[in-house]
């Protein structure tokens, strides 16, 4: 009889463990047919594969869908409120959540995480998903889930240190493209660690550097930030020993968020003479001192 079966009667055998099973309960194995109950147990022994950043295979992103998503869903609520798509930078919600260093300064330090999500105009969403995506699903199954996403959200306060310490006090700054680029450095950083040829990573990288300076109106300063950032944070990743894999991961990420906490609190302390407001939308700072 087979045992998950009672009342079935069987004429075949599991070739590993020798019990009585059904069609139903057997599976092909390289010799014969095993019982279900062997095929778990060996799986539980298999080691599985993982990547160089020790994550465990996966064929689907999650986190990516999950971010541009989120992305869209953001410039969906400007628009609504500012009534336009075009002009969607005109809502009170843009307002708020855009990257102001004097305001961040004045305690909204949400701003430097809001600003990744917020985009002007269509054009600019769908350009920072595209790249997001074509970035983002790769170095998503390199990284694993966890690894990704704060790779991609630190690499997004990398950028934001970056206006913050350097960028105009009169311009508010917004996009998702800080953490884009450092997902850039992320795959250059993978490339060279797996010894695939680095070179089309690199060129891509150079080729958005320049279209970073001669391109109006883009935050190049939030561009090297968020790349600079990704690529330390991701190195930390992919070459992290794989006995203190967890350990060093970790350090390094501690490390970074400490280095722009640094940042943000040195360069918060230089607003102390100036003070911010805003008239009709548009940001004024004075200094007071």
């Amino acid at each position: 009889m087979c045992p998950r079966h009672p009342d079935r009667v069987t004429g075949l055998r599991c070739t590993r463990c020798g019990r009585p099973a059904c069609p139903e309960c057997l599976r092909e194995a390289s010799v014969g047919y095993q019982c279900v109950d062997c095929v778990a147990d060996g799986r539980r022994d298999v080691r599985r594969a993982v990547t160089v950043a020790g994550a465990e295979v996966r064929q689907r992103p999650l986190v990516v869908p999950v971010l541009i998503l989120l992305n869209v869903v953001v410039f969906a609520w400007t628009a609504v409120q500012a009534g336009s798509i075009a002009d969607n930078s005109a809502s009170p919600l843009f307002s708020r959540w855009a990257l102001w260093p004097p305001a961040v300064a004045g305690d909204q330090w949400w701003r430097v995480v809001t600003s990744g999500f917020l985009h002007i105009g269509p054009v600019h969403l769908v350009l920072n998903m595209i790249a997001l995506w074509v970035l983002g699903r790769d170095l998503e199954i390199i990284l694993g889930r966890l690894r990704f996403l704060a790779v991609y959200l630190v690499s997004l306060l990398g950028g934001s240190a970056a206006v913050f310490l350097f960028g105009d006090t009169r311009v508010p700054v917004a996009g998702a493209s800080g953490a884009v680029f450092g997902l850039m450095g992320g795959i250059a950083v993978a490339v060279i660690r797996l010894r695939l040829d680095p070179r089309p990573a690199l060129t891509v990288i150079g080729l958005n550097v320049v279209l970073s300076i001669v391109v109006p109106g883009v935050s190049l300063l939030g561009h090297l930030g968020g790349l600079v950032v990704g690529a330390v944070a991701s190195a930390g990743m992919v070459y992290a020993p794989a006995r203190r894999r967890g350990l060093v991961q970790s350090g390094v990420l501690v490390g970074l968020l400490v280095a722009l906490a640094v940042v943000f609190v040195l360069r918060d302390a230089s607003f102390g003479g100036m003070e911010c407001f805003e008239v009709d939308g548009e940001p004024y700072c004075v200094h007071t001192d």
